[in-house]
């Protein structure tokens, strides 16, 4: 049976619980459920299915056990351990310090996307298929990663680090 994940848009320790949400996606009916972090990442084993209705079953699980939905990307495990293997930031000359993310799409953009050019601070490196690779240089108090990509590609996106990716694709 494959094993997915579903990372979910906006999940912190302070609006979802990890142990909520494991039960949700249990009584959804997916086997072998684990969370991972805080931030809205659970690996569940299915039957093959689109990533798509595997999200919108999740989403509907949450909806009724829950009363709140929180938008959701599901991603075969194995395509994450495709991205990791690929390595798609080696390409680039990162400054020291940079954190590496990427950002999940659930459908291709609406119109041909132009990446913004680069600057000194947040960079969207490239696109490849539903998934954005960025970097940028952690600053206290700044929001302007998430603005730049929110600006780019709208509010239909979930974002991890590779840290989180490489946990998940472990998952």
């Amino acid at each position: 049976m494959p094993r997915y994940v579903a990372l979910l848009r906006g999940v912190s320790p302070m609006n979802l619980k990890m142990p909520a949400l494991k039960r949700c996606v249990e009584d959804a009916g997916f086997d072998n459920v684990r969370t991972l972090l805080s931030s809205g990442n659970v690996a569940f084993d299915a039957s093959k299915q689109s990533e798509r209705v595997l999200a919108r079953r999740i989403e509907t699980a949450m909806a009724t056990a829950l009363d709140r939905v929180f938008w959701t990307v599901v991603r075969p495990t194995l395509h994450l351990q495709a991205l990791l293997d690929s390595d798609p930031f080696a390409a680039f000359d990162l400054p020291a310090g940079a954190k590496k993310v990427v950002t999940f799409l659930r459908e291709p953009p609406a119109k041909r996307m132009i990446l913004p050019p680069e600057t000194d601070g947040p960079r969207i490196l490239a696109m490849d298929g539903l998934e954005i690779f960025s970097t940028y240089v952690p600053q206290p108090g700044n929001p302007a990663f998430m603005a730049l990509l929110e600006k780019t590609f709208g509010g239909a996106i979930t974002t991890r680090t590779w840290d989180t990716v490489r946990k998940c694709a472990a998952a």
